[in-house]
C-alpha cells in the first residue's frame, strides 16, 4: 500500500495541471487542489482503495472549484462574464490555443485537460468525470474538431496528402 505522502508527491503536479487546464485560474486551481488533497488525507484509508486515487482527487478538486464558482457567481451583482485571469499563461499553452480551449464548453474543456494535457486514459477520464468512456470519446472528438476549426486547422482524411501529389 502506498502511503499518503508518496501519493501526494507523485501526483500533485498532474492533479494541478488537470485542474488548471480545466479552470484557467492558477490561484483557484491551487486552492482547490489543496482542499482536494486535504479531503483525500482525511479519508485516505478509503481513497487509497479507490481504483484510481488520482482521479478521485482530480474530480474532488474540480467539484470544489465548481462549488466555489457557484457561490461566487451567486454573489456577483452584474451579468457580465468574468475576464480570464492574467496568469493563465502559466499552463504552457500558446495564447491562441489557450483562447480556443477556454472557448470550449466546460465538459469538453475538462476532457481535453485530463486526456490531452494530463495523459489519462479514456477509461480513467470517464471514471474521473463520472461519464461513460463512449461519452468521453464524443466530447474529445467534438472538442478537437472545435479546436481545429477555431485554430484554422482543417482535418485531413488519412492518405489525403498522397492523393494530392498524384
Amino acid at each position: 500500500m502506498v502511503d499518503f505522502g508518496d501519493f501526494y508527491l507523485s501526483r500533485k503536479d498532474a492533479v494541478l495541471r488537470a485542474v488548471l487546464a480545466a479552470t484557467a485560474d492558477r490561484a483557484g486551481a491551487e486552492d482547490a487542489v489543496a482542499e482536494a488533497f486535504a479531503r483525500a488525507y482525511s479519508r485516505w484509508a478509503k481513497v487509497r482503495e479507490h481504483p484510481n486515487p488520482a482521479g478521485w482527487v482530480v474530480l474532488t478538486a474540480l467539484n470544489v472549484r465548481r462549488s466555489w464558482w457557484r457561490r461566487w457567481r451567486r454573489e456577483l451583482l452584474s451579468d457580465a462574464p468574468p475576464e480570464p485571469p492574467a496568469n493563465v499563461a502559466e499552463n504552457g499553452l500558446s495564447d491562441q490555443m489557450r483562447s480556443a480551449v477556454l472557448a470550449l464548453p466546460r465538459r469538453q474543456r475538462e476532457v481535453v485537460a485530463l486526456r490531452v494535457l494530463c495523459g489519462f486514459a479514456i477509461d480513467e477520464v470517464g471514471e474521473i468525470l463520472g461519464i461513460a468512456p463512449a461519452t468521453v470519446h464524443v466530447h474529445l472528438h467534438r472538442a478537437l474538431a472545435a479546436l481545429r476549426n477555431g485554430l484554422g486547422l482543417a482535418a485531413q482524411p488519412a492518405g489525403a496528402e498522397g492523393k494530392a501529389a498524384r
